[in-house]
């Protein structure tokens, strides 16, 4: 099992080809099955209605239910007053595994986080280098687990991504993925630093490669086990998609009630 655990798909502006007009995420499935990735998440991409947004990645995950899984994309400032609500609708409609929040959107907040906790899932930030903001989601939620993608920077800033490894290193509910992370030794030292159960495989499709991305974990050079939890172990710990009870579930057969 190889799970991509970012992935943006069906809404939001960007995912089409400029040149064709064709699918973005249909190539990338294409792409994703011929590199061995068995599973995908996918959310949207910024969208001026993430509640509509929900539902479009909601009936594609439905469409492909043995292959995805989906997030809950929600906007801290023009969802205020319905965050519960609609990861509610998300979580036990759409059978969603989690939220996403962008910091290009508005600051992630706490009604977010109490959402979060409510439901008991993970949230996956884009913080665009804000580090601070960091300190305080940890330290005051700290059974909610904060999956921060390309070690906290798209940019390639790596002045930030070696600042955010020592919070990676510090805090217990902190994680990041591989996700359009160039600077190659970074990812080593996230391993070396804060153990294989940090990390998380993600390419950033559609619009990067999925077999590049997952080509770098495997150039990492991992044991068998720390491979297994890069590429899809950790993934479903931090989701509690191997926790007993009614939301164990199993990847291959996993229905959606969207």
């Amino acid at each position: 099992m190889i799970i991509d655990s970012h992935c943006h798909g069906v809404a939001g502006f960007g995912l089409e080809d400029p040149w064709t007009g064709a699918s973005l995420l249909a190539r990338y499935l294409q792409r994703a099955q011929a590199a061995g990735i068995t599973h995908s998440v996918v959310f949207a991409n910024f969208h001026d209605d993430y509640a509509q947004a929900n539902r479009m990645v909601a009936r594609f995950v439905k469409q492909y239910p043995e292959r995805l899984m989906g997030l809950c994309y929600l906007h801290a400032q023009r969802d205020k007053g319905r965050i519960f609500s609609m990861l509610k609708t998300a979580v036990e409609e759409y059978g969603f595994v989690g939220i996403k929040v962008h910091r290009h959107d508005a600051r992630i907040s706490r009604e977010i986080c109490e959402a979060a906790r409510t439901f008991n899932v993970p949230i996956l930030y884009d913080v665009e280098t804000e580090l601070n903001v960091l300190d305080w989601l940890a330290r005051d939620y700290p059974d909610i687990n904060f999956i921060v993608p390309h070690l906290s920077s798209f940019a390639e800033k790596w002045r930030s991504q070696t600042a955010f490894l020592q919070r990676l290193e510090a805090y217990p509910n902190l994680y990041t993925d591989t996700s359009g992370v160039r600077f190659f030794d970074l990812l080593m030292r996230v391993v070396e630093r804060c153990g294989a159960q940090k990390i998380l495989f993600g390419s950033d499709g559609p619009w990067l490669h999925p077999g590049v991305e997952l080509a770098k974990v495997n150039a990492m050079g991992l044991s068998p086990a720390d491979q297994a939890l890069v590429l899809g172990g950790n993934f479903l710990r931090l989701t509690g998609l191997q926790r007993p009870g009614p939301r164990q579930i199993s990847i291959a057969t996993q229905k959606h009630s969207a």
